[in-house]
């Protein structure tokens, strides 16, 4: 599989370590500082990687329309607009945006969408997401997913975090709450509290290897898609 990579920071540099093991070439890496080179670029791969930042997407996206070429991305902290913009280029190529790529976290989603409508009518939800200290974005991407999984009709009202008096819970509330510090790769905990029980599930990363592991096992799927934008865990259950 050859690889056009954007984005080459740490993450970017662990997935080309690791597809060059198995065999992928990275035909291009780039980053910010050279990423107006892809203007001039014809499709020189089998799929883009993109794990770069937001500001980075008009020049991916016309690169994806200009060539077709498949795109798999985990940058989070896109725009309502971007990410509209990031499910039209289905029709040029086919296309998978998850801000979360690991095999566990997709279970986690799963079993949240089963036990939700369960337990809501009588528990409350609260989310709490750590990550590393370079992490730009918060809430991160993957406790915005699971935020999804439990509401996906996003009926419930969201509340980043509590300061001061600012009265008791509401009952149709999920709290989110990001913690930055150290070397943590990613750790997200989702707990139900009921009348007199409490419900807790949390999934740790680790490292970065389990995100690029997954990246490189649903790109390999996904250059072999007709045009359209796909769902992670629909390409991954069924393969």
């Amino acid at each position: 599989m050859n690889i056009l990579l954007i984005g080459y920071g740490r993450m970017g540099k662990l997935i080309e370590q690791t597809a060059q093991a198995a065999g992928d070439r990275v035909v291009c890496a780039m980053d910010l500082d050279n990423l107006d080179q892809l203007a001039a670029m014809d499709k020189t791969a089998d799929v883009i990687l993109d794990f770069s930042n937001p500001s980075a997407f008009a020049l991916v996206e016309a690169y994806v329309r200009r060539t077709g070429t498949p795109l798999l991305s985990g940058t989070t902290g896109y725009s309502a607009d971007q990410l509209a913009r990031l499910r039209a280029l289905g029709a040029y190529a086919p296309v998978l945006h998850s801000g979360n790529y690991s095999l566990g976290i997709a279970v986690f989603q799963r079993v949240l969408r089963q036990i939700a409508p369960t337990l809501l009518p009588d528990f409350d939800v609260e989310i709490t997401e750590t990550h590393h200290n370079q992490k730009v974005d918060a809430p991160s991407g993957t406790a915005l997913m699971l935020r999804d999984a439990i509401d996906p009709a996003g009926e419930m009202t969201l509340v980043y975090g509590r300061q001061g008096s600012v009265g008791k819970r509401g009952e149709k509330e999920i709290g989110i709450h990001a913690l930055r510090g150290g070397t943590v790769a990613g750790v997200h905990t989702v707990s139900f509290f009921g009348p007199d029980e409490e419900l807790t599930i949390t999934h740790r990363a680790a490292s970065r290897q389990i995100f690029v592991n997954g990246a490189l096992h649903m790109a390999r799927i996904l250059k072999d898609k007709p045009n359209g934008v796909y769902d992670l865990q629909a390409l991954l259950f069924q393969n």
